[in-house]
């Protein structure tokens, strides 16, 4: 049984991507004891390491919080389901292991939002300070960091097609899209090592977890924060027997629980909107309006398409074939479960004028049915069309003063015409590159929506019907100026107006980057670590990177 002490230095509630990098890092000072809180439990399940297993991490609430949201209003009031990390490595430890940094204008927008020394400069030091780069290191890319991150060498049929249609329809190729030049047909790195999962947990938690200076509690549900004055002093949390404990931190509580777990507790606490806390019955003691707004996502259409040849992953699902795949794994972690079968993307503009890709598109070698994750049953494939930058906004709201009550999540997918607009450009684009040469052996019929569907209304219907989530919720308390009434936290992700009270995680963005999110949530966890220890900020380095010189006149 694990001993709770009545004081630490640091505390840390969540132990998710950012949660795992804090405690690394705090604790590398000997002088420091931490404690780090956890709601969900230990990531030893196979389920876990075994790369092809999202599928069977997703449909599973053992690790995975599996939020329910809101009806969504303009997508008939459907409720989708938002899956977070519920295990140490938080959602890095059931994600689709893709690893992509966002766009060098991301972070020169967010140092433009008032976020001083967040600008690409600022933040390269520490994408590089975190990773292990299996292509090796370079001006651009970490090879000492505990991050595992994999290049792989696309080899299935389709993926080569997709690369290959991609020069054909006149688009950029880029050597890597976390390097010099995002825009364009590449590769996708992914956190996985010897064939399996490289979590925040494996890299920056598994080997630390001797030090006598860090204690890790699991299945610990944190009520609220304990406050005297404006100082946070502590946490209150209940454990797995159902006890209510007091834990007081002698020099920071620092929120490490997500996109949605962070707000909550800000707001159990009495930090938010007070209209809206007052509604639920909570005391207020802070009025930060932003508190919860500004939730962001990265919508997700996916075309389904038939084969005209036998090349994609169905066959090897079926039952006998599956078996003989993990048989193989356990034992060689090797062949079709060592991967996560995304081995391609392309990060591409949606229409002349747009500075930086808008837009996400992936190939699969597997096709699913609708939503419910059930496999066609015969050779198919699907291209996953994600937008990138939303102009949508929702939000996360209290459902009671019962810390167990989970939040209300409304993320308000479409609501700016905007967004319809650019993903029906997005489907147009995905069909265009189809229809290359590369493809004409390969692509049968479209499955999904279907070739007929062509109208803005009739692809606005497949939209509301079918549009899901990326999984990458993000910016509920977001950084900028204290002046900034909307703001949450200053640009170390100190709470605006209180002592001794962080967030360190995806929340905090003030807007989504372009591309998968778990990597920068880690970067900024490396980076606002060093804050939080004294240690001068890494040297910013000054590197020319790629834009396309003709975004005004062209599309690519």
């Amino acid at each position: 049984m694990v001993k709770i002490d009545t004081e630490y230095d640091y505390i840390i509630v969540g132990a998710g991507s950012a949660g795992c990098v804090l405690a690394n890092r705090l604790t590398s000072n000997s002088k420091n004891t931490v404690l780090l809180l956890e709601a969900g439990g230990e990531d030893k399940s196979l389920t876990l390491k075994m790369p092809a297993a999202v599928l069977s991490n997703l449909k599973s609430t053992k690790h995975n919080w599996a939020f329910k949201g809101e009806p969504e209003p303009e997508l008939n009031g459907r409720q989708l389901q938002h899956d977070r990390g519920k295990t140490l490595g938080g959602s890095s430890s059931i994600n689709g292991m893709v690893y992509i940094r966002g766009n060098t204008l991301d972070y020169e927008g967010w140092r433009q939002m008032g976020c001083d020394g967040w600008g690409y400069a600022d933040v390269l030091p520490y994408f590089k300070k975190m990773e292990c780069y299996s292509g090796g290191g370079d001006d651009f890319r970490g090879e000492a960091g505990p991050l595992k991150v994999h290049r792989s060498i696309p080899k299935d049929p389709l993926s080569l097609a997709f690369i290959n249609a991609g020069k054909e329809a006149g688009y950029k190729e880029t050597d890597d899209i976390s390097g010099f030049c995002q825009e364009g047909f590449g590769i996708f790195d992914r956190t996985v090592f010897n064939g399996e999962r490289w979590s925040a947990s494996k890299g920056y938690l598994d080997p630390i977890r001797n030090r006598k200076n860090l204690t890790i509690l699991t299945n610990a549900l944190v009520c609220n924060l304990n406050f005297e004055d404006n100082t946070a002093e502590g946490i209150c949390f209940k454990n797995k027997n159902n006890e209510i404990v007091n834990v007081k931190a002698k020099k920071e509580v620092i929120l490490s629980a997500g996109a949605v777990g962070s707000p909550h507790i800000l707001m159990l606490s009495g930090i938010g909107p007070k209209e809206h806390l007052d509604s639920i019955g909570v005391n207020t003691l802070a009025d930060l309006q932003g508190v919860g707004q500004n939730l962001q996502d990265h919508p997700d259409f996916i075309m389904k398409y038939k084969c005209l040849k036998p090349v994609s992953l169905w066959p090897k699902t079926r039952r006998l074939s599956s078996i003989g795949s993990g048989i193989q794994w356990l034992l060689t972690k090797e062949g079709m479960c060592a991967s996560n079968h995304f081995d391609t993307v392309a990060c591409v503009r949606s229409a002349p004028g747009v500075e930086y890709p808008d837009l996400q598109l992936c190939i699969s070698p597997i096709a699913m049915k609708d939503n419910s994750w059930e496999l066609l049953q015969e050779h198919a494939f699907q291209v996953h069309v994600g937008l990138m930058r939303t102009h949508s906004r929702g939000k996360i709201e209290l459902r009671s003063k019962n810390p167990a009550d989970p939040p209300r999540i409304l993320v308000n997918y479409l609501k700016d015409k905007r967004d319809r607009e650019l993903l029906r450009k997005g489907i147009h684009l995905a069909r265009e590159l189809l229809n290359q040469p590369a493809f004409s052996n390969i692509k049968g019929d479209e499955i999904f929506p279907g070739e007929n569907y062509k109208s803005d209304d009739e692809l606005d219907a497949k939209l509301n019907s079918n549009i899901t989530s990326q999984w990458h919720l993000c910016c509920t308390a977001r950084m900028g100026l204290k002046t900034d009434k909307h703001s949450v936290v200053d640009n170390q992700g100190r709470v605006h107006g209180f002592n001794s009270l962080r967030v360190v995680d995806a929340s905090i963005m003030p807007f989504a980057t372009n591309g998968n999110t778990n990597a920068p949530t880690i970067m900024i966890a490396e980076k606002i670590s060093d804050n939080i220890l004294g240690d001068r900020p890494l040297p910013r380095i000054e590197l020319k990177t790629w834009q396309s010189p003709n975004y005004q006149m062209y599309q690519r």
